[in-house]
């Protein structure tokens, strides 16, 4: 029940959306290898935000 009070995180929202390209960059990888890599960046570039956050949070 307090889940639906809680509000999501930048951190976890990006988490979120790295799982989802990532997931959608592999079932994508077995008919376009193309599109495949440009999600695949994508999802690289939403990591990166999501190493640079921690290392936000960790030195407050």
């Amino acid at each position: 029940m307090t889940n639906w009070f809680k509000r999501e995180t930048k951190l976890e929202k990006l988490k979120r959306r790295y799982k989802n390209l990532m997931r959608k960059s592999y079932e994508i990888a077995l008919k376009d290898k193309e599109k495949s890599d440009e999600i695949h960046q994508q999802a690289e570039r939403v990591l990166e935000q999501i190493q640079s956050l921690r290392y936000q949070y960790a030195d407050n």
